[in-house]
């Protein structure tokens, strides 16, 4: 009985193909910001937004995200990314870039009717985030010095 040879091609197709995942996965596991005086950059792979603090209409915690159908992204682990609509409002589109699913989030509206879902891997960085952000926010009101 002779031996099949493998063909390397196929064996370079299948190297690449677990190594595309795996690049795609590093991606999206970390979601980057860029703190601007009067914007935030946020980056998390595909997933972009360049969000002016005028544009911030309202920004609380919540401890959990709710119900939502996904319409792409994924869930790994702790992590939750992609565009989703809510489940009691199915028109309104909701971006979401949780890092930690364990920690709490920070809602923010935005442009009158987009939602935003964030944290960051460490829970200080987020509350960090927070905090520059309601400083901000508190300098871009009307009447504000």
């Amino acid at each position: 009985m002779g031996t099949r040879k493998r063909h390397w091609f196929w064996n370079l197709v299948l190297a690449l193909s677990v190594l595309f995942c795996l690049l795609a996965l590093a991606a999206h596991a970390r979601t980057w910001k860029r703190l601007q005086q009067d914007r935030i950059q946020l980056l998390s792979g595909v997933y972009t937004l360049d969000l002016p603090i005028g544009d911030i209409d309202r920004m609380e915690w919540v401890p959990r995200l709710p119900q939502m159908e996904r319409e792409h992204g994924f869930s790994a682990w702790a992590m939750e990314k992609g565009r989703f609509r809510d489940s009691l409002n199915p028109d309104q589109q909701v971006l979401v870039l949780v890092d930690n699913l364990r920690h709490r989030k920070i809602r923010i509206r935005y442009r009158d009717s987009l939602w935003l879902y964030l944290n960051l891997q460490d829970s200080v960085e987020t509350d960090a985030l927070y905090q520059w952000l309601e400083l901000k926010m508190a300098e871009t009101e009307p009447g504000a010095k």
